[in-house]
């Protein structure tokens, strides 16, 4: 492809998107449906297809059809996260809220940052997210049935027709969740077997996460190392610290997904008692006087280091072997 001469600044939404195009050293700025009409409208826009690099931001579902089809026709397509645009646009001191504005200073985002190349996810990858996504869902809803029968049996009167009625209600959800765990599960082992299996050979790891790191990160393969993982997952340390007087807490920096931060917590609690390498970790920082729940959080990174690890080296967990391949 030749060099991209132009970027052009895409803010989406549920029924529209606006258009910031360079022209004579200013934007072109146009509004068009979030259909297949507007993006046929779009593609004779950009008629030059490889001139153009489009640039948008990841919002919600919105932005994936029209990328998969500018993908689809040969032109180029950046998508980013929204709290990057974010910052950029507080580092121009822009102070503007409308679509129009935001149009612009993703094209500006991308002629200044020259981001990746977009490319698709294969459809089994999708079908995965939106099945975790469902089960998510699915969970809160029974969370929230179960709360209502907590509160129900403080009452001095209780219902047995909303007693039976709950009850169904939970029955129902709970095997639409196993069903579609067990769908999760089936696709797993179908395309991503070995890394799937290799996961649960970590101490500290069981089927739920595995599974779950496997279905973000697409089996590791969107990633080149493991910091990148933590950082996608939100589980960087983001230090607070200036000169000599300013000294705050290390925290997360929580700008991933936290449904993955719990689990991988929750499996940290686990693995600092059975997992010869996060123990250590976890004794050691301890011992520095560092905080249970900041070295709770180092055995989360551990984890994801020998998720990494087995995954890309395609092999199991071995305790006396790990050294060697998880750092």
């Amino acid at each position: 492809m030749e060099s991209i001469k132009n970027y052009v600044g895409i803010d989406i939404s549920k029924q529209f998107f606006d258009l910031a195009l360079a022209d004579n050293g200013g934007y072109q700025h146009c509004q068009l449906s979030n259909d297949s009409k507007g993006y046929q409208q779009l593609g004779k826009l950009l008629e030059d297809r490889d001139q153009y690099q489009v640039v948008m931001e990841a919002s919600g579902p919105y932005y994936l059809k029209l990328a998969c089809y500018l993908h689809e026709i040969g032109i180029a397509v950046s998508v980013v996260n929204p709290l990057v645009i974010r910052r950029f646009c507080q580092m121009r001191l822009s102070r503007a809220k409308t679509d129009k504005k935001d149009a612009k200073m993703i094209a500006e985002y991308g002629k200044t940052e020259k981001p990746p190349m977009w490319h698709p996810e294969a459809n089994y990858i999708i079908e995965l997210k939106q099945m975790q996504t469902a089960i998510d869902q699915l969970n809160k809803s029974r969370t929230g049935l179960l709360r209502q029968m907590e509160a129900l049996t403080q009452s001095p009167v209780i219902s047995k027709d909303v007693v039976k009625a709950t009850n169904n209600a939970m029955r129902c959800l709970e095997k639409q969740i196993a069903t579609l765990e067990l769908k999760m599960e089936q696709l797993a082992e179908q395309y991503f077997g070995n890394a799937y299996q290799q996961l649960q050979t970590i101490p500290g790891v069981g089927k739920k996460t595995a599974l779950l790191l496997i279905v973000l990160t697409g089996g590791f393969k969107k990633f080149s190392n493991a910091k990148q993982v933590s950082s996608y997952f939100g589980l960087s340390p983001r230090i607070f610290e200036s000169g000599t007087s300013v000294k705050g807490r290390s925290k997360i920096t929580k700008m991933g997904m936290s449904r993955i931060r719990a689990m991988l917590y929750m499996c940290s609690w686990t693995a600092k008692k059975c997992n010869e390498g996060c123990s250590q970790l976890y004794e050691r920082l301890v011992g520095k006087g560092k905080s249970k729940r900041l070295a709770l959080i180092a055995v989360a990174n551990k984890l994801i280091k020998q998720a990494f690890a087995l995954a890309t080296n395609n092999t199991i967990y071995k305790a006396n072997y790990q050294k060697n391949i998880c750092f």
